[in-house]
């Protein structure tokens, strides 16, 4: 996953697509954050490709919500700027599931750990973490998942 954001900013650079460069550099700065802070916990190697593709999701989420913000604004150029850097961001990303697919996954999730309860949903969320990163919006799989456990 390193090797594919930096030989993508490589190809940028050399191309000179200012929007790439800059969107890629803060894909890099965000992963050296991450590496240095993984390195204080005792974790040589810095962080795994799963933790990369969460913090993929965390930078688009962040991006969708600026980009709201900035068009109840009225700064469509802003929020246009968003969103190019979520296009950037998504091509290092799995295909992202279809709803349908988020279902048959909550509900093995759910037989696979034995949730019957809200109190079990912690358990549905990290089985679907470590089987399904950055495959699936989390926070909309949440939203599922208390549903089915509450019996809606």
């Amino acid at each position: 996953m390193r090797d594919t954001i930096q030989s993508s900013l490589k190809t940028a650079l050399k191309a000179g697509q200012a929007k790439e460069v800059s969107t890629l550099r803060l894909i890099s700065a965000a992963l050296k954050d991450k590496d240095i802070a993984a390195r204080s916990k005792g974790n040589t190697d810095g962080i795994s490709d799963d933790e990369i593709l969460s913090m993929l999701q965390t930078m688009i989420k962040q991006r969708q919500e600026s980009a709201k913000m900035y068009r109840e604004g009225g700064r469509e150029e802003l929020a246009q700027s968003e969103d190019d850097e979520i296009e950037i961001i998504k091509t290092f990303l799995p295909e992202q599931m279809d709803d349908a697919a988020v279902a048959d996954a909550i509900s093995a999730a759910i037989g696979a750990t034995g949730a019957e309860s809200i109190k079990d949903m912690g358990k549905v969320m990290g089985h679907l973490k470590e089987n399904f990163a950055g495959q699936m919006d989390f926070g909309a799989a949440s939203g599922a998942i208390k549903a089915r456990l509450l019996g809606q």
